[in-house]
């Protein structure tokens, strides 16, 4: 069995998660323009957004942090066909109570969980004091983190995740309001639309769709399709409309 028979794992995605070209052009945008000297990505993945921030903000360097040795070798070689080998590092390893900040930018975007205890529950409170803890002065943090739309029936949730909960996330009101009791300023505020959506949901899937249409009889085939269809039935029944994703654009308070 060669590397072509393998199911595709991602291989459709820019970015992991519902972000478009125009909204990740302007985060990065506002992320770059003070300047920032040093650059923290906690959950990295291979680093598309890190790069990006680097080639709008030519003077940093920066560090993505990732617990996914796949993710970290794609962005090592998108990082060499850049040009940017010198001036980024991808470290395998837990941004839990990290040494690397204070730093002048932090990007966070679905992976505020490393930043919590791994036997609590999720806290998004205490990512936030983690991220204050992390950015300088006069620095920019944007933060990827989940929220509810609108609260989910006891359907919803049993279509979600294995014991989903309520209290999985918070409101969006709720969830700014944390940011602000961590010392933040929320400076922008906005949320993933419905179209970002379903090109990350359909884009996640999409190559291993037509690997599976391809491949029926592969040995691989049964457990890919079994993982494939239950994330899109947990879309489709689960969290679809109901769980948002928000970019918040926070500023630590002097």
């Amino acid at each position: 069995m060669t590397a072509n028979d393998l199911p595709p794992r991602l291989g459709d995605l820019t970015f992991h998660g519902p972000l478009s070209e125009a909204r990740a052009t302007r985060l990065i945008e506002r992320l770059a323009a003070p300047a920032p000297a040093t650059v923290l990505d906690i959950g990295c993945g291979w680093g598309e957004l890190l790069m990006r921030v680097l080639e709008a903000a030519p003077g940093a360097t920066g560090v993505g942090l990732d617990i996914n040795g796949e993710d970290l070798a794609r962005g090592r070689v998108l990082a060499g066909e850049r040009g940017l080998a010198d001036r980024v590092e991808f470290v395998e390893e837990s941004a839990l109570g990290t040494t690397r900040g204070p730093v002048d930018a932090i990007l966070c975007l679905g992976s505020s969980q490393a930043l919590c205890d791994p036997d609590q529950p999720h806290d998004p409170a205490a990512a936030l004091r983690e991220l204050r803890r992390l950015v300088t002065p006069g620095g920019r943090v944007v933060l990827g983190e989940g929220f509810w739309e609108r609260t989910p029936t006891a359907e919803q949730l049993a279509g979600m995740w294995p014991d989903a909960r309520t209290d999985d996330h918070l409101s969006l009101g709720g969830l700014v309001d944390l940011a602000i009791e961590a010392g933040f300023r929320p400076a922008w505020i906005e949320t993933a639309s419905r179209e970002e959506w379903e090109e990350f949901e359909s884009g996640y899937r999409h190559a291993t769709e037509l690997w599976l249409a391809a491949h029926p009889d592969h040995p691989l085939a049964a457990e890919t399709r079994t993982r494939v269809d239950r994330q899109r039935s947990a879309w489709l029944n689960g969290y679809r409309e109901v769980l948002g994703i928000a970019y918040l654009t926070l500023v630590p308070v002097a």
